[in-house]
């Protein structure tokens, strides 16, 4: 199955720079084969269930390899089977009804 997943892990105890954590991260997911696109707060990333899931879990073993003794993660997933959708799908979508929006 299919998912869609925003992701936040955010590191405890390592002090105010999380960069070279989040470039960690993104290295996991990246090298896990995963469409991934890194935003301000987190990553959205596409992917079959099991593979996106090991892919959080090597994500939590890097970081806490990187001397973080505590991390905090969000994830909200989504699923659809009736049709498959990406995220850029789902961009494209929201773009084109804004298209000639103007304030």
């Amino acid at each position: 199955m299919r998912v869609l997943v925003d992701l936040t892990i955010v590191p405890i105890g390592v002090g105010v720079s999380l960069s070279k954590y989040v470039a960690a991260c993104e290295r996991v997911l990246m090298d896990a084969g995963l469409e991934i696109y890194l935003h301000g707060n987190g990553t959205n990333v596409q992917g079959e269930w099991d593979q996106v899931f090991a892919a959080i879990k090597d994500c939590h073993q890097v970081v806490h390899e990187m001397g973080a003794p505590r991390i905090f993660t969000t994830i909200l997933c989504g699923t659809r089977i009736d049709r498959e959708e990406s995220l850029s799908d789902k961009i494209r979508s929201v773009e084109e009804k804004l298209s000639g929006y103007s304030t």
